[in-house]
């Protein structure tokens, strides 16, 4: 045999380079034509409707969100149940693994240059750190006359703080209706901090994007954690001004800062008044309404275990809340339907502390579209005059005219250091160090005993869900050439449907399962390939793919599972093992498991290590050769939302997964030189207990002398 020059890579030790079909290979075995086209026909479908794993899906979280439960018959009551809700998302969600350590640490601030000479207010550019390393650029509006009560001239009363935040608005702290409401309130007599935002503004580049925080989930830290630091810091800035008033503080902003405003709000009892505008609704809402589903910020693993945003609103009490919604909404949150279900939850517990007067809403009709314009604005500076100046007549509700004193972003802009952190930044930095005790079995050690205690860890990770009933329906079969095709809808525990398509052959002698990153209706080659070898063949869909593809907002659907405490791989991977242990009982025989992509091989990798009975080997084409090659390459979660398991890598890179494979056969196809260093410790493993792993090049690589591999 020829080796590939894979093989004389030093780190190669005991691997076998074995020729490999692709799954699209050439179709030289073909047989008749319309043995293709039937294989071909009967993978398209359609097998289940298209909606069916939407509703399915939205089923199965219902069941996971929680609501408020319990009559609450004083207030007392009720804040001692927001108080635990509070400890619990620091500790169970926002503050995990690194995160802690982040909140911690002692960070600076940096006061710069200040724009002086603005009609009642003045402003200055200061820097602040979120978490070790990442600066967040912001600016201070000051009303004017502070520099006399700093002087000692004249003795005045504290001041207002206002925390103003924004959304997905590229302009960040520059655009203008966010510089026209600093400075309204500037004029008013408040201390204005206006911050940017995660990738907006001057944070806004490819390793900020709001999709790249799932990185950090991967290591086990909460992605969550620097969007909430960076709101709580600026909280700090702000109180640490000599002439902040503590018992009036402020936080308000549009969609992604209606987020941030509700979130600060509800978990930070500093802020004594919010005006979340256009920026969020229940989770069991969003179920229902897709386009509310939000980024990864709006929906983050493990949330719902604790609470809703149904709680977030509740634990507002008694502090003043003004929720503002557009009745025309372009973007997501309409007013008809986000609000209500939000009201509901909440009035009664602004009641038990008599002052259902503290919570209320506002509807913007002009133009109603997703906008924090005139007519919202002015909401917020009435509610602010209520509760912040409630005795002071000269108070001016209507908006002053300032559009003239907007700044360009060149002249707010705020230096930051050239190696400032960022979300990819930051999970990079995690992961040198993962997985941790990564080490795999040695010669002393039993490799049941490694394998047994990894294996329930990862299927912890995983949040391995048992389905305990399985039920095969066969559609109308067809007989071709023969071979008899069979559509099958595959039921778990009437909960999911798993499209199949079965292929059997006369006397096959032995099982393969078939899964790609593009649906099963790609691998009528390989199909092919596989019977002309006298294989029986079930081709399937799991959840995501295929024909259980969602329609639209796909990768948000595998948000909200994983923010109800579920994990799409695991949801993945143990279909997967379900469908293969059904094989093995039908043919009593374990299916080798082939998958096609390097997401499926990744659920087909999960499946096998979690299940070690059902699966009796792998095949994986174009697989990855490391979890780590997410952060590398700067994934987005909307590219493969199962890849991004919360402290997966944590605990388990490929060749951890793979130890939980072996003695069972394990064939990589199209294999690249990191795939043969990252896993020659796992090929001793193999060899050693006589197993195999096969290494195959990809199709037309070029060869090098044969090289024996070292032992």
């Amino acid at each position: 045999m020829k080796f590939h020059p894979l093989a004389s890579l030093p780190t190669v030790a005991a691997c076998v380079l074995a020729a490999v079909a692709t799954g699209s290979a050439g179709r030289a075995n073909a047989g008749p034509p319309e043995r293709l086209a039937a294989i071909e026909e009967a993978m398209r479908g359609p097998i289940i409707a298209p909606d069916v794993t939407l509703l399915e899906t939205r089923a199965f979280v219902e069941r996971g969100i929680p609501t408020l439960s319990g009559a609450y018959d004083s207030a007392s009551a009720w804040q001692a149940e927001a108080d635990r809700l509070r400890r619990r998302v620091l500790e169970e969600v926002v503050l995990r693994g690194e995160a802690r350590r982040w909140a911690e640490a002692k960070l600076g601030a940096e006061w710069l240059d200040v724009i002086e000479g603005l009609p009642g207010y003045r402003i200055r550019k200061l820097r602040y750190e979120a978490i070790p390393g990442l600066w967040i650029p912001a600016v201070l509006y000051e009303p004017v006359g502070l520099e006399a009560a700093e002087a000692g001239q004249q003795a005045r009363a504290p001041w207002p703080a206002v925390l103003n935040v924004h959304g997905h608005d590229p302009k960040g702290m520059a655009a203008d209706y966010k510089q026209i409401l600093c400075i309204n309130l500037a004029k008013r007599g408040m201390l204005v901090l206006s911050v940017e935002w995660l990738g907006m503004g001057q944070l806004r580049c490819p390793a900020n994007t709001h999709a790249a925080m799932n990185q950090i989930d991967l290591c086990g830290t909460s992605g969550l954690a620097p969007f909430y630091l960076l709101l709580k810091r600026g909280i700090d800035v702000m109180l640490n001004h000599p002439h902040a008033d503590p018992a009036r503080v402020a936080v308000s902003g549009l969609s992604g800062g209606g987020w941030q405003t509700i979130t600060i709000g509800a978990l930070d009892t500093r802020v004594t008044l919010a005006n979340p505008v256009a920026g969020y609704s229940s989770f069991l809402t969003r179920n229902r309404h897709l386009k509310d589903l939000g980024d990864s910020e709006q929906t983050p693993t493990d949330l719902a275990t604790v609470a809703d945003y149904a709680h977030y609103t509740a634990m507002m009490a008694p502090r003043a809340t003004l929720l503002t919604y557009n009745t025309k909404d372009n973007c997501c949150f309409e007013a008809g339907y986000a609000l209500p279900p939000l009201m509901e939850a909440a009035r009664p517990i602004f009641a038990l502390f008599g002052r259902p007067d503290r919570l209320r809403t506002h509807l913007n009709a002009d133009p109603g579209d997703h906008n924090f314009g005139l007519d919202n604005r002015q909401a917020l500076y009435r509610m602010i005059g209520d509760h912040f100046f409630p005795e002071a007549p000269a108070y001016v509700r209507d908006e002053i005219s300032s559009d003239a004193e907007v700044q360009t972003a060149e002249r707010l802009e705020v230096p930051l250091p050239e190696d400032n952190a960022s979300l990819n930044g930051l999970a990079a930095a995690l992961a040198q160090s993962l997985p941790r005790e990564g080490r795999l079995p040695t010669g002393d050690e039993p490799l049941e005993d490694w394998q047994a205690g990894r294996r329930e860890a990862l299927r912890q990770i995983l949040r391995w869900p048992v389905y305990e009933n399985l039920r095969a329906e066969r559609l109308a079969t067809r007989s071709v050439d023969g071979v008899d095709i069979t559509p099958l809808r595959i039921t778990l525990d009437d909960t999911w449907t798993v499209p199949a398509v079965e292929f059997a052959p006369a006397a096959a002698m032995r099982e393969s399962l078939l899964l790609a990153d593009t649906g099963m209706a790609d691998l009528a080659g390989r199909v092919v390939e596989l019977l002309a070898r006298g294989q029986r063949v079930l081709a399937v869909d799991p959840f995501y793919f295929g024909q259980a593809k969602f329609p639209s907002h796909d990768y948000l659907q595998a948000l909200i599972v994983a923010t109800t405490g579920r994990r799409a791989l695991g949801i993945q991977a143990a279909q997967v093992a379900a469908v293969a242990g059904w094989m093995r009982r039908e043919r009593r025989a374990a299916p080798t498991v082939e998958a096609h992509g390097w997401r499926t091989s990744l659920i087909a990798l999960a499946a096998a290590a979690a299940e070690p009975d059902a699966i009796g080997g792998l095949t994986l084409v174009d697989g990855r050769a490391s979890l780590r090659e997410v952060i590398e390459r700067n994934d987005p979660v909307t590219a493969a939302p199962e890849a991004f398991c919360f402290g997966l890598l944590e605990r388990f890179d490929t060749p951890q997964l793979g130890a939980l494979v072996v003695p069972r056969p394990l064939t990589i196809v199209n294999a690249s030189p990191r795939h043969a260093a990252v896993l020659s410790e796992l090929c001793s493993l193999a060899a050693r207990v006589g197993g195999s792993i096969d290494l195959s090049p990809p199709a037309g690589a070029a060869e090098a002398p044969a090289t024996p591999a070292r032992p």
